[in-house]
């Protein structure tokens, strides 16, 4: 079982809040792997919508997203695609 995990800067405007928060969660529970993502200390599950609003991650913040299971590394690889776009909230 491999463990993937990548620092990504936020690109979207609105940071991780709402809308993209939501969409973060919606692409993270299509994988099967356990999927994190920490801001500074704060480390929260990635399928978790209060979670990942409860970050607070805005535009230019760095955060660390973990997955670990047979499919982490396209987890990651989806996710760090999605915040480094710039979804519109």
């Amino acid at each position: 079982m491999s463990s993937i995990k990548k620092k990504v800067i936020i690109k979207n405007r609105l940071g991780l809040h709402a809308r993209p928060a939501a969409l973060f969660v919606q692409l993270a529970n299509k994988f099967e792997s356990d999927i994190s993502i920490r801001k500074e200390t704060q480390e929260i599950n990635g399928k978790s919508i209060m979670g990942v609003m409860m970050l607070a991650a805005g535009k230019g913040d760095e955060v660390e997203i973990k997955a670990k299971g047979k499919d982490a590394r396209k987890a990651v690889e989806e996710l760090e695609k999605l915040l480094m776009s710039d979804l519109e909230g």
